[in-house]
């Protein structure tokens, strides 16, 4: 009879598989010790026990070369993940080097797809399908239109092709799964049984579809459905799970990536607040070394060497080589007159105090802590006020009421509308009524539900569309802005459309009234009007509001910076570009109530 085998180190993956366990047999109970605080996070939990998180423990691998027994186990799923990112790390450094390496050729592609493919190529989707095809994982940074889902389907397809996985599974926003959907029926001959997870994962499903919302809750059953055979997962719009191990999508998709034989994460905006976000995104594809890589790279502050340090690590192909014209973006700081009410409330809530607001300091004081507070404020205070909905529009006077000298500020903040009209409102509405009168639709984004439900009255003559979270008949509001030839705006936030949608043939005009921190839901906001598919001489034009001397202009410094980090590291222009947007004087600023209450007039009387 054989005599089991006695390892003196056993490596494997925790329950999570976000943890790699190490268990030492007896007589090696010092070298463990001596191993576990070689890496930075994670330590004993016996003494012939310990756990070590699987990104630490893959950046820190060199570790185990000083194992003084070559009589290890290592679970088969950790050691082939292992092989492959390492595989992909020195294929990376070896291109850097100017080395020879083995890189699949863009006319190779087509015969790699297999027979049953049938969809067409561009020669920037086989340039971005053969480098995926050199890695044994990747990350696809294409600007939207560029076709990212279908590069995705060519890899998998020459995947299967290669007998390396026969399932996939797809992450992606809802707004997506159209998209998915149609592309597994286009691109296949015989289109393979494609499902969109309800309950459970479908047993007999090729390609499943699913939130990032349902994750946390599916993992056992996706990681059954995972392992049942050779698998490949795509994170579509990837930026979603930025957080990584510190968010609820990204541990769930760290849990699932290691079950997987082939990773892709697919996202045009991979690094919208630094490198923190690119860290994490690259670390599920490649445990350990994304991290490292990136780290490294930046550490210096070159961000023109980062990027050549990176490029072996993604693909990407920009609006310039789509071919797309160039667009115009412009910012416009709208005044907040001083002796205005917005201006005295506006500065109570930072902390600058008139004799009238000194009597609230602390009901201001409260209220003007929070970030998002300051953002209402900056547009209209009166945001801030108690309504019986979330929905409820502000009730603005045309003409206005004289501000009654006896009333609290407090008092005035909430019933402002009835005194003055925002000053953003007001340029809003001559952007638009201007759009309007040249036959050019316009497309109006604001963070604020009361924002879009107020601006939906505002601009009734207009036959304003307006989607939000709360919307029912989306689909039919978005028909009705494309379609109707009376319905010049659409409102919305970029939180509900800011993905997953095109308007480019319809809209060549958009207006931010106000923007939050966020670079890359700005990016992907932007990419509604300007995509693949606009004409050729279409003149695109955006105009952010900004409120002068107010939280605006943080946001905008802080948006400038993140935008200006992301385009050198993507070596891309035309996010650069954005980062530096052209100053432009307010059309609105002369305009007093007796001129908007003319202006809605005529609008309502010529049946605009």
């Amino acid at each position: 009879m054989t005599e089991a085998v006695q390892y003196s180190l056993t490596i494997g993956f925790d329950i999570t598989r976000t943890k790699v366990v190490l268990r030492a047999s007896e007589p090696f109970q010092r070298d463990l010790a001596s191993l576990a605080i070689r890496f930075s996070v994670g330590g004993q939990r016996s003494l012939l026990m310990a756990e070590v998180g699987l990104d630490d423990f893959l950046a820190g691998i060199e570790a185990l070369a000083d194992w003084p027994d070559d009589n290890v186990e290592w679970d088969k799923e950790l050691l082939a993940l292992v092989e492959s990112v390492m595989d992909d790390s020195d294929l990376a450094e070896r291109q850097l080097r100017g080395e020879p390496a083995q890189l699949v050729g863009a006319d190779e592609v087509v015969s790699m797809l297999g027979t049953g493919w049938r969809a067409d190529l561009t020669s920037f989707q086989r340039r971005d399908v053969a480098h995926l095809l050199s890695m044994q994982h990747g990350a696809n940074f294409s600007v939207p239109g560029a076709g990212k889902t279908r590069v995705g389907m060519a890899v998998y397809s020459a995947m299967k092709e290669q007998g390396q996985v026969r399932r996939l599974l797809v992450v992606s926003p809802k707004s997506a799964y159209e998209s998915w959907l149609f592309e597994a029926g286009e691109c296949f001959k015989e289109p393979p049984v494609t499902t969109v997870m309800a309950g459970a994962p479908d047993p007999s499903a090729e390609i499943l579809i699913l939130n990032y919302e349902r994750l946390d809750k599916s993992l056992n059953a996706l990681a059954a459905w995972l392992r049942a055979v050779p698998s490949m997962v795509i994170l579509d719009e990837a930026h979603r799970m930025k957080l990584g191990a510190r968010g609820i999508y990204g541990s769930a998709c760290m849990a699932l990536g290691p079950l997987s034989q082939r990773r892709l994460i697919l996202t045009g905006t991979p690094a919208p607040n630094g490198a923190r976000d690119l860290e994490n995104l690259l670390s599920f594809v490649w445990p350990g070394q994304g991290r490292r890589i990136v780290t490294n790279a930046v550490d210096g502050g070159d961000l023109t060497y980062a990027s050549q340090v990176l490029r072996p690590m993604f693909t990407r192909t920009t609006k310039r080589e789509l071919g797309l014209p160039p667009f115009e973006t412009r910012i416009r700081y709208v005044p907040l007159p001083d002796g205005s009410l917005h201006r005295e409330i506006y500065d109570a809530l930072v902390g600058r105090y008139s004799a009238r607001a000194s009597a609230e300091r602390e009901d201001f004081d409260a209220l003007g802590k929070a970030m998002l507070r300051l953002l209402m404020a900056a547009t209209s205070p009166a945001l801030l006020g108690e309504a019986e909905s979330r929905y409820d529009p502000l009730a603005y006077r045309v003409p206005p009421l004289e501000v009654p000298a006896s009333d609290s500020l407090f008092t005035l903040m909430r019933d402002l509308p009835s005194y003055e009209l925002s000053p953003k409102y007001k340029e809003a509405l001559k952007i638009v009524s201007e759009n309007a009168e040249a036959g050019r639709k316009t497309l109006v984004w604001t963070t604020f539900v009361r924002s879009l439900t107020t601006m939906e009255q505002l601009f009734a003559a207009f036959g304003p569309a307006v989607v939000h979270g709360g919307t029912p008949d989306r689909e039919e509001q978005i028909r009705r802005f494309r379609t109707d030839p009376d319905c010049m705006v659409l409102l919305s936030n970029p939180a509900t459309l800011g993905e997953g949608i095109s308007l480019h043939r319809e809209c060549h005009d958009a207006v931010y009234v106000d923007r939050d921190f966020m670079a890359g839901r700005f990016l992907q906001s932007l990419d509604r009007i300007h995509r693949l598919g606009l004409a050729p001489d279409a003149e695109t034009r955006v105009t952010v509001l900004a409120a002068e001397r107010t939280i605006d202009q943080v946001v905008a410094l802080r948006l400038e910076q993140k935008l200006e980090f992301m385009g050198k590291i993507l070596d891309d222009p035309s996010v650069q570009q954005l980062a530096d947007l052209q100053e432009e004087p307010s059309i609105a600023a002369g305009m007093d109530m007796g001129d908007v209450r003319a202006l809605m007039s005529y609008l309502e009387g010529s049946g605009k």
